[in-house]
């Protein structure tokens, strides 16, 4: 082994075997050596901490490592060494980091939300992760910063608008919490200080009464246009009506229980079904459990209700504005509703316009506040059976009225 200047043409003319240790010039890094494996010249530091003797290797000769730039490396790894720390320690975090990519830890916190969340909600987050942050993916988490999120977040906002926006930073920074909960050292969760995109407003749509009659009227004999009257009847949500499943279906004593596992308060909901609702049931198949949707899957595929919300919604408000257009050619489409709209009309009306009590309604709309939370709720709900049961025929009645006017 030799002691000499590391210079491009030393290390050129390394034959196997050889080493040259910097030495002979004011620049000299002690320990700083070059040896050739082989074929392979490569850079490399010698270094006492804690009373050991330790070899780090700084890199193959070649782009990037000339002898200068591998001098300065070693200048920086000797200043580690100061600090007590140990440069080797420090490349295995490093490699540690760079496998822990934004989609790597993705998979492992969707496979853990998975087990927890319902299934609505899960398609939603891993929908955001997996596309709204696919341009992120090959980062490691632990190089993400506030930047990155922010102009991503920008992105996705002007290309989906705001509400896709701000759902796909918040499903970022869950995943984020659960990562540090982990115990990834993350300095901090990047999402945090960035701007929210505007947030989606409060809707309060409540249809007329001649728009509830054209949308009725405008409803098929199909599973959509069932689905969208037992909506209206019952006063439930979308998912939960178009997934309603024969074995919660009580047609003798007339009621429908729907399991917590498929409310969005994780609490068992018990619906009375007035003769209106209990007359839109389709015949029952053998095949399926699901009361909507298409026909027997294949063996092993879930049985998952009705499907293609968005085509059907488009198909009525078609038929609605032709029924518009026979009365008055220039007539103009409906106003912008949704079948959420439908619950919250239901609601309204029964409480301003047909008397039922507020905690009657909430108790309809398995909502829970006030005293209906804790013990007292679960006896509430019922008891408020036979006042659930009145209101929602008194509803039935008032759209009936509507519809012969």
């Amino acid at each position: 082994m030799a002691s000499a200047s590391i210079t491009i043409r030393a290390v050129q003319a390394l034959t196997p075997g050889d080493a040259i240790w910097d030495a002979g010039h004011k620049e000299a890094v002690r320990g700083f050596g070059v040896r050739r494996q082989r074929d392979q010249a490569t850079y490399v530091l010698k270094y006492r901490l804690f009373g050991r003797q330790r070899f780090f290797t700084i890199g193959p000769h070649g782009s990037p490592w000339t002898p200068e730039k591998a001098r300065r490396e070693a200048k920086r790894l000797l200043g580690l060494v100061a600090d007590g720390k140990d440069p080797a320690d420090h490349k295995a975090e490093a490699t540690l980091q760079t496998a822990d990519t934004l989609r790597k830890i993705t998979g492992e916190y969707l496979a853990a939300a998975k087990k927890k969340q319902r299934p609505r909600t899960y398609s939603e987050i891993e929908r955001y992760l997996l596309v709204a942050w696919k341009p992120l993916h090959s980062v490691s988490v632990f190089k993400i910063t506030r930047r990155h999120v922010a102009a991503r977040v920008a992105e996705i906002a002007a290309q989906q608008g705001g509400v896709s926006a701000a759902r796909a930073r918040t499903a970022l920074s869950t995943m984020f919490n659960w990562a540090i909960r982990e115990g990834l050292d993350i300095p901090g969760n990047p999402v945090l200080g960035t701007n929210r995109p505007e947030q989606p407003k409060s809707r309060d749509r409540v249809l007329s009464d001649a728009e509830l009659a054209e949308v009725w009227q405008a409803c098929g004999d199909d599973d959509y246009g069932r689905i969208v009257r037992l909506l209206l009847l019952t006063a439930q949500r979308r998912d939960e009506v178009g997934g309603m499943q024969w074995p919660e279906l009580d047609t003798t004593d007339e009621r429908w229980t729907l399991p917590s596992a498929r409310t969005k308060n994780h609490r068992e909901h018990v619906l009375p079904l007035v003769p209106a609702a209990l007359a839109l049931l389709p015949p029952r198949r053998d095949d399926r459990d699901c009361v909507f949707g298409d026909g027997p899957r294949r063996k092993g595929d879930r049985d998952r209700g009705f499907s293609g919300w968005s085509k059907s919604k488009a198909a009525l408000d078609a038929r609605i504005l032709t029924a518009r257009r026979g009365a008055d050619q220039d007539a103009k489409p409906l106003p912008h509703w949704t079948v959420h709209d439908l619950r919250r009309t239901a609601a309204t009306v029964m409480a301003d316009r047909l008397g039922v009590l507020p905690h009657v309604v909430e108790a309809i709309l398995n909502h829970v506040s006030g005293h209906r939370a804790g013990v007292a709720g679960v006896y509430n709900r019922a008891r408020y059976q036979t006042e659930m049961r009145d209101a929602l025929e008194r509803w039935a009645e008032h759209l009936a009225r509507i519809l012969r006017q």
